[in-house]
């Protein structure tokens, strides 16, 4: 039998007027913003007559840490929202909108899979409304009126050396990640070392995620610190007058995108950052929206539990007021049996004894969920290889951690694939067992919030600092700065700093390499190990078999 592929599937989707999706969670079509008749923003007039509505109940979907046999967090959000559908539940899913980067690099594109999947996803996975292209151009809009600032004058007396803002782009390209600018005579300004990131780990993504309405999205990006003087006073970017501007490119960008699951279940995609780099949750504005338009709301966060979910709670959940009622943890099989020490090229066997290893990675992701006050549930993404001694080795070890774990068939089942794990959800969130709560107070100093993370989260025995780090810890809290949650740049792949110790590993030591403050965005970015923020393209890359076909469809996207 012949597999059809995720593009393959979704072509062949039978997609309603996005309209009429709206409808069924009682958007009126005068509140929408249509991209065609299948993609549409919801206006701010609408939700802000929202707000006097109660809120529903906030399920987070996260996962074991990531490994190259694949976990399909995204999937099983999807299909667990059509899962609450399909036994009567109000649910709308709340997602991240895919980056360029990732779809022509390794990763792929992130509307799900199979039968659990978010359409138009062709649209979905490349330039969907334009958000990303928004907020590169305000992010490069702001780095143009810097070197112009300093070109004609430079009144502020922006220290060139003390510059930080670099620029951005929606692509993996390592060739840009240190560059120098400004060359080419005195026409074209005061050369500087400079560089890109990629746009997804912007601090205009962070701030648009985490604004409120278009007041507040102006007096964050205004907040922005871009460099110093020369005397180490602080720049920022309403300091040349960009914030205006700025917010002018990304008013529309601001509004959540909604479109439908294959199930033509309501589905919001809306802001992006990424989670090793930035804090890897959707937009607050739309988590928000579905909160007051459906009972149950699904969203997800980046990666492994210990990047995606701590962030989701300690910058999310801490400065959108949000309180989650459940967590579902996503595992497969074939993933387990990797932090268990089987190769890639070996998941095909049974090897019960490498999935009960594999699952001391699962448990700590459990004990770690805990620690939020919110109850975990464990999602068996099921693949065709799995066999029934190594999922019964998954739910053995989800029992002994005193939760329960479902097995879910929705890559090819679609939302019938979860209804057990609705339900029991369900119960869960209306338990009233979730007493959500911080892992750390704002006024705990910041070098304490990063050992709290590494310790409590990590398992690692201690951070390391060089004199430098330390000296900047300091600097940020005479700043003013002390009271701000932290966002860890870590790889997704371990709980170390080395994405090769798969497992649960204990008692190693995080190097704290560098701290980049966000004051627009309200957090503090610690960078440890070796994790970059722009990231390259692989030997082969996706790219090499992204096309179009000679019928004008695009195949290849994954």
């Amino acid at each position: 039998m012949t597999v059809k592929t995720d593009i393959e599937i979704a072509r062949e989707a039978t997609m309603k007027p996005i309209a009429e999706v709206a409808a069924k969670v009682g958007i009126p079509s005068d509140a929408l913003l249509q991209y065609g008749p299948t993609k549409a923003k919801v206006t701010a007039d609408f939700i802000d007559s929202l707000k006097s509505r109660p809120d529903g109940k906030l399920i987070l979907v996260t996962a074991i840490n990531p490994t190259p046999a694949g976990e399909g967090k995204t999937t099983t959000t999807v299909g667990l929202g059509d899962g609450l559908n399909r036994i009567g539940k109000k649910a709308i899913m709340a997602l991240r909108e895919p980056s360029l980067g990732p779809c022509f690099g390794v990763k792929g594109g992130a509307a799900g899979g199979g039968y659990a999947q978010v359409v138009p996803m062709e649209d979905i996975n490349l330039h969907f409304t334009g958000d990303f292209h928004a907020i590169t151009s305000a992010h490069n809009l702001l780095s143009a009126l810097i070197d112009n600032h300093i070109y004609w004058g430079n009144s502020l007396g922006i220290d060139s050396r003390r510059v930080e803002w670099r620029r951005v782009l929606d692509m993996n390209d390592r060739a840009l990640r240190s560059i120098v600018n400004s060359l080419g005579g005195v026409s074209n300004g005061f050369p500087r070392e400079d560089g890109f990131d990629i746009t997804v780990a912007s601090e205009v993504m962070a701030i648009l995620c985490l604004s409120r309405d278009l007041k507040d999205l102006e007096n964050r990006l205004g907040n922005i610190i871009i460099g110093y003087t020369r005397d180490k006073k602080p720049v920022r970017a309403r300091d040349v007058k960009a914030d205006g501007a700025m917010t002018v490119l990304l008013k529309d960008a601001l509004m959540p995108n909604m479109v439908q699951t294959l199930e033509n279940n309501p589905v919001f995609i809306h802001g992006g950052p990424f989670a090793n780099i930035a804090h890897g949750c959707n937009s607050v504005l739309a988590t928000k929206t579905a909160l007051k338009l459906a009972d149950y709301v699904v969203t997800e966060a980046g990666f492994g539990a210990d990047l995606g979910a701590e962030k989701f709670f300690d910058i999310k959940c801490r400065k959108a007021g949000l309180s989650p009622s459940a967590t579902v943890i996503v595992a497969t099989v074939r993933a387990l049996k990797m932090h268990g020490g089987v190769k890639k090229e070996d998941l095909k066997g049974e090897n019960v004894a490498a999935v009960a290893k594999g699952c001391e990675n699962l448990k700590r992701h459990i004990e770690n969920v805990a620690k939020f006050g919110v109850p975990a549930v464990v999602a068996v993404n099921r693949f065709i290889t799995d066999t029934e001694a190594e999922i019964q080795e998954v739910m053995k070890a989800a029992e002994s951690m005193g939760t329960k774990a479902f097995l879910c068939t929705h890559w090819a089942d679609g939302g019938k694939g979860t209804e057990a794990l609705a339900q029991h959800v369900v119960g869960v969130c209306e338990s009233g067992k979730a007493n959500f709560k911080t892992l750390y107070p704002d006024e705990m100093p910041l070098r304490d919030k990063v050992k709290t993370i590494a310790t409590e989260i990590y398992r690692a025995a201690d951070i390391s600092c060089d004199s430098s780090v330390e000296t900047r810890f300091k600097e940020l809290e005479a700043m003013g700065f002390g009271h701000l949650p932290v966002c860890m740049a870590k790889t997704q792949y371990s709980f170390t700093t080395d994405p090769n110790k798969r497992g649960a590993p204990t008692g190693h030591i995080v190097p704290v390499r560098e701290l980049r403050l966000s004051a627009g965005a309200e957090f503090i970015v610690v960078v440890t190990g070796d994790i970059m923020t722009m990231p390259g393209l692989p030997k082969v890359p996706s790219a090499d078999f992204i096309r179009l076909n000679d019928q004008g469809q695009i195949e290849g996207l994954f």
